[in-house]
């Protein structure tokens, strides 16, 4: 009998959902920034194909100092990666280094509603807070984040309640843009992490923790000392009730919670048993101390990052490179459907 060599059949693995997220560099970033964001970023790594960059072409549309935007930039991409954000895994760049964003952008306005940009929550928001200076960037910033999203046929976009409406309209576009020219762009979907913490200011926990608060005890850096942390959270508002519990009616307690179960990993129910019979002084110093553990190794090695600039272009250059042969892919595309010389 003649034999027969089986061969067997290879199983092709499952090609990764691609996932696109981008951080403007307008400053140190807040513990919220990172229990709400940043750690998320670090998470998606292993499970998705991530592209992230630093948002600098959109920082602009507020006047900048451009010695500051440049280093903020460079601080922003080491504090990401001292994070665990790792360019071995994932695409890293800055965005200013992919020339296809502001390209695509101006394509993508032409299909962009005046309506539509007039009704953008953010705009109305900036407009108020920079009324010296409400410019036509500031005013087409969804076009731009728009073609930031579709330049690499993103499936999924991390939202939070803030970015709904950004993403929404960068579906809008995008079908239009199918619609006349076939497909062309992918659709993304929004990616709601289940892990994300909502954190919420020290001082007055009614209102998302903002660096931009006057009070600076409202907020925590994550590049803050150990005491500083302390400090501010020893200062937190809380209650008269001096029971550790979450339940409606107590913000600064129901906050602090939110805070210690991100960083420990425990439930509310846990947490209330561990602090049943203690006062709001241990409470709050244990947040303290599980924040500081928690920041700790990712400020040592930030330090450590900043000390090779070099080291740290080579990294975003190396990002910006292997971004922008997805973009060209996306924007060659493009250009020859709308009949641009390219």
């Amino acid at each position: 009998m003649e034999n027969i060599e089986k061969i067997e059949e290879k199983a092709v693995p499952e090609k990764k959902k691609r996932i696109f997220s981008a951080i403007q560099p307008s400053g140190q970033m807040t513990l919220g920034n990172y229990l709400g964001a940043i750690r998320n970023w670090v998470a998606l790594q292993d499970e998705f194909e991530c592209i992230y960059a630093t948002a600098n072409l959109h920082a602009i549309t507020v006047r900048q100092d451009p010695k500051k935007l440049k280093e903020n930039t460079t601080n922003l991409f080491a504090l990401l990666i001292a994070s665990g954000v790792d360019p071995e895994k994932c695409v890293f760049f800055h965005q200013s280094q992919v020339p296809a964003h502001a390209e695509l952008s101006w394509v993508l306005s032409t299909y962009t509603q005046f309506g539509e940009l007039s009704r953008m929550t953010q705009f109305k928001d900036k407009s108020a807070k920079h009324a010296d200076n409400i410019n036509a960037g500031l005013f087409t910033y969804p076009s731009l984040m728009a073609a930031d999203i579709l330049l690499y046929q993103a499936d999924m976009v991390p939202v939070g309640a803030d970015q709904k409406q950004h993403l929404e309209l960068t579906r809008t576009i995008a079908e239009r843009f199918n619609g006349v020219y076939g497909n062309t762009f992918v659709v993304p979907e929004p990616y709601i992490t289940k892990t994300a913490a909502r954190v919420m200011s020290l001082l007055d926990p009614s209102k998302k923790m903002s660096k931009s608060d006057t009070n600076t005890k409202s907020f925590i850096l994550m590049v803050d000392e150990p005491a500083t942390i302390m400090k501010k959270f020893r200062s937190a508002v809380t209650d008269s009730e001096a029971s550790v519990r979450y339940a409606e009616g107590k913000d600064g307690i129901n906050n602090l919670m939110e805070i210690y179960s991100a960083c420990t990993g425990l439930n509310f129910e846990q947490i209330e048993d561990e602090f049943r019979g203690k006062g709001y002084g241990d409470f709050k110093t244990a947040v303290g101390e599980a924040v500081v553990a928690q920041l700790e190794p990712i400020q040592v090695r930030y330090k450590e990052l900043l000390k090779d600039k070099k080291y740290l272009d080579e990294l975003a250059q190396k990002g910006a490179e292997s971004a922008s042969k997805i973009a060209k892919r996306t924007i060659d595309k493009v250009y020859r459907k709308v009949g641009l010389v390219r």
